[in-house]
């Protein structure tokens, strides 16, 4: 049976839903998965041993360029070419739903109340029915599984194995170190209300005395980083990294300390120590575990309509969070 997962993006959801690769391939080892994805998340997806292949659309091109559109629409028919048998959007928007009807005839998607986009579901002719407001990685992995026969539950995804895998990278070997636990800072995401304040970032290096590496990926989270390394002689910020090198960074670190964001459930995909700072996201877009923690403001968050103005996150303490990370860090 040949399968293709329609998730395009981002980071931070591509990973909630490799979750259940793992127990697909345990009740069918003989499925072939085909994972489509937007080719800057590709890497992520790389060196899945559940994964037959990893097949690659640039949808977001089209956006600057209209003429992009029919290239992409050529590329998925070709894809199409390899006869699948079941077509699952993971996704739930138009866009995706689109991309799963050009790949096959059998669809299977959220019903139109489990999704912000319910247009999307008329695509499907197997409807998965679960709250918008559920957990992300039980939402993903009901879409996933259901589709096949298949029930994963909380606790198996609970002692779920790593599934991100990497190379080895030459170039973050240098920042790592023996004598003190290697702790990864990620201070950026894509609304600035969802940003940890810098001063109180520099603020937990100073107190933790470990070394502290900033991963970033764009210019303006390089100044912050540099910022924080001003004021913390325990800080040094890494060099611009391929997603392969981040994971490996991260892979090899003792803890990571960041907002949430893709970067920072790299984490939990690789079963390393994490603390996920919230502030106007929903702490059930993660799963709480024994390594993997979770702190979030005061305010209250409408799944339905998220506040890019709630700016809540700049109150919480940086005391918590150092003492959640000394538990971690001497547990």
């Amino acid at each position: 049976m040949k399968v293709a997962i329609v998730k395009l993006s981002a980071m931070g959801d591509i990973i909630h839903a490799m979750v259940a690769l793992q127990y697909i391939k345990q009740n069918n080892p003989s499925l072939q998965i085909d994972w489509i994805v937007e080719q800057g998340f590709a890497k992520v997806l790389e060196g899945n041993p559940d994964i037959n292949r990893i097949l690659p659309i640039n949808l977001k091109a089209i956006k600057k360029d209209k003429k992009m559109l029919l290239s992409q629409i050529k590329l998925l028919k070709a894809y199409a070419q390899n006869n699948y048998d079941l077509v699952i959007d993971a996704q739930g928007l138009l866009k995706s739903a689109i991309t799963a009807k050009l790949l096959g005839k059998n669809r299977a998607g959220f019903s139109k109340s489990s999704i912000r986009e319910g247009i999307a579901s008329y695509a499907y002719s197997q409807k998965v029915d679960i709250a918008y407001d559920a957990n992300t990685i039980d939402r993903n992995a009901k879409v996933m599984s259901e589709p096949l026969g298949i029930t994963i539950t909380p606790t198996m995804i609970l002692n779920k194995k790593a599934f991100l895998y990497y190379e080895e990278s030459a170039e973050i070997e240098r920042y790592l170190r023996e004598d003190k636990k290697n702790i990864i800072f990620v201070i950026g995401s894509t609304w600035e209300s969802r940003n940890y304040p810098k001063e109180k970032f520099a603020a937990i290096a100073n107190a933790l005395e470990e070394n502290v590496l900033i991963a970033w990926g764009s210019n303006e989270e390089r100044t912050r980083a540099d910022w924080i390394a001003k004021e913390s002689k325990y800080v040094r910020v890494l060099p611009k990294i391929n997603l392969n090198a981040l994971k490996a960074v991260i892979g090899k670190s003792h803890l990571l300390i960041g907002n949430d964001t893709g970067p920072t459930h790299m984490a939990w995909g690789l079963n390393v120590p994490s603390i996920t700072i919230f502030g106007p996201t929903p702490v059930n877009r993660v799963y709480e575990t024994p390594i993997n923690k979770v702190i979030k403001s005061s305010s209250k968050v409408d799944h339905y309509k998220l506040n890019k103005q709630d700016f809540s996150i700049r109150e919480i303490e940086v005391e918590s969070i150092v003492t959640l990370a000394n538990g971690l860090l001497n547990a």
